[in-house]
């Protein structure tokens, strides 16, 4: 089992920053890669960004350029840095852990709000 646990959202205003932190505890060794998908009101929940173990990242088309994730081994834990947010970045940000048997650990969600 892995136990996920999300921080660092927020308001901001258009144009800000945010840095989320999302911290793993359990069977940490049987973790393949770690991302973060959001959620906005009516609509799909959608992948931002993932690394993986060995440091490989993807991204978003939305967020290319904009965000940056990153992960700490030696904490067990992976950060998203937000940059130049916009409005439609506003969702709810869920941790999400891929294990080495392609099972999924979900974090709790941290709300994102962008103002214009």
């Amino acid at each position: 089992q892995v136990q996920l646990v999300a921080s660092g959202g927020g308001l901001v205003q258009a144009g800000g920053s945010l840095r989320l932190s999302c911290a793993a505890s359990g069977s940490i060794s049987s973790i393949n890669a770690m991302g973060w998908y959001r959620q906005a009101p009516g609509k799909q929940r959608e992948l931002v960004a993932f690394i993986t173990s060995v440091g490989s990242t993807r991204y978003a088309d939305s967020v290319k350029g904009r965000f940056t994730i990153s992960r700490d081994n030696a904490k067990n834990t992976v950060y998203l840095q937000m940059n130049s947010l916009k409005p439609e970045d506003t969702a709810v940000y869920y941790c999400n852990a891929l294990s080495s048997r392609y099972q999924d650990y979900w974090g709790q969600g941290t709300q994102v709000t962008v103002s214009s």
